[in-house]
């Protein structure tokens, strides 16, 4: 009996790391922006409309963005396109960015990982170019009418440049 009830305790202890290691990640503020969206504003100077569809992967790790303009280009394909990763960063205990699209500006380099520590409904991401080039994307969650408004600007010699102002409506 002894025996038996050893094999049970070494079970379960052994059992804990990897019930521990299998535990979602869980996030109020992306939560809010899971869902299928309307992408409505200024890109580069361009009037733009997107569709957004925003779902969680990866066993709940991370959330990931799926962006298509309703723009084509010559061939009929979505003129601009991109797929995002938000997750969270255990170690340096900030929220990670992976962006990538089909202008390939940076692909798998650092330029296309952003960080931003929470403040409250905002995420301030910073994504740095090896080149020293900054890039900031500010996602801001609008509680009162649960839309979210993008704000993407460089960096220049320390001013910030807009880049794109842009507004998501659920669809």
């Amino acid at each position: 009996m002894k025996t038996i009830m050893k094999i049970i305790l070494l079970v379960i202890l052994v059992s804990l790391p990897m019930l521990a290691q299998q535990t979602t990640f869980q996030d109020s503020l992306l939560d809010h922006m899971a869902g299928t969206w309307v992408l409505k504003g200024t890109i580069d100077g361009k009037e733009t409309i997107h569709d957004i569809i925003a779902e969680w992967v990866l066993g709940h790790q991370y959330l990931q963005l799926h962006e298509t303009s309703r723009e084509k280009n010559a061939n009929g394909e979505a003129e601009y396109e991109a797929i995002v990763y938000i997750g969270w960063d255990q170690p340096s205990s900030r929220y990670a960015c992976l962006w990538l699209d089909v202008t390939g500006g940076g692909g798998l380099s650092a330029q296309a990982i952003g960080h931003a520590k929470r403040s409250v409904d905002k995420l301030a991401f910073l994504f740095k170019g090896s080149d020293g080039s900054i890039f900031h994307t500010t996602f801001v969650y609008i509680r009162s009418t649960d839309t979210w408004q993008w704000q993407m600007d460089n960096e220049v010699k320390g001013k910030l440049q807009p880049f794109a102002r842009v507004k998501l409506t659920r669809k």
